[in-house]
């Protein structure tokens, strides 16, 4: 499992495309930050609401594009049935590939802590700064990653061409997203409006984003990412049928 976490991870750093999702990233929530209009300093008060409300749009075509090789390039190149000879189980497969893809998003989430530290020592007084808040807002946004990440991954196992692979994860994405949260928005759902909002990505991701960690948000993303990473190996398994 090792081996394969460090041969994914390697592949992925290894390419152009990698570096450029990396530095994307960090570019496009920089300059909304500190250099577009509305930004930090102009707000006038130490918070990093804006990085949070932000990454998820981001993360949104990132993570499909950091994901969209995992299966479809095996299946492209015909080494996907070299792989399922070797003694792994298939959900070991899956997994392997799912943490490699998890870390490689942690490592374009880690920079964002210098912004962390810069609005600490610009506030007045110094650290004046909702640290609570903010952890949990961090805390949440990995969670929405990893569960991007899982559907990313679930969508490359569907096709061979990276294109649709990518197109898949983030209509999927963006369903589980938002989706939910623009159906409770209509009158016609009456009482349905709070439990379709709690179908939704969003709602638990806000929930976090306030600094409250709660179970059922916990246990909501745990269950996202386990169904959608069962749905892949179930994918994998059907090639050998």
């Amino acid at each position: 499992m090792r081996a394969l976490i460090s041969k994914e991870i390697r592949a992925f750093l290894g390419s152009l495309i990698g570096h450029i999702v990396i530095v994307v990233f960090l570019l496009i929530t920089g300059l909304f930050l500190w250099v577009f209009p509305d930004n930090i300093l102009d707000l006038g008060y130490a918070d990093l609401g804006p990085l949070f409300f932000l990454a998820p749009w981001v993360f949104l075509f990132l993570i499909p594009a950091i994901t969209m090789r995992s299966f479809s390039e095996e299946r492209r190149t015909g080494t996907i049935e070299l792989l399922l000879t070797k003694p792994i189980s298939e959900f070991t497969l899956v997994f392997s590939k799912y943490i490699a893809a998890v870390l490689l998003v942690l490592l374009a989430l880690l920079p964002t802590l210098v912004y962390y530290w810069s609005i600490g020592k610009l506030a007045v007084p110094e650290w004046n700064v909702d640290t609570g808040g903010t952890w949990g807002s961090y805390l949440g946004l990995f969670f929405l990653a990893a569960c991007f990440t899982a559907i990313g991954i679930f969508a490359s196992s569907l096709t061979d061409s990276q294109i649709v692979a990518f197109l898949i994860a983030v209509f999927l994405s963006f369903g589980l997203f938002l989706g939910f949260e623009l159906l409770a928005s209509f009158d016609s759902v009456g009482g349905l409006e709070g439990p379709l909002k709690n179908i939704g990505i969003q709602q638990h991701y806000a929930s976090m984003s306030r600094g409250v960690i709660d179970l059922r948000d916990v246990l909501y993303f745990a269950g996202v990412i386990l169904i959608f990473l069962l749905m892949t190996r179930t994918v994998i398994q059907s090639r050998k049928w």
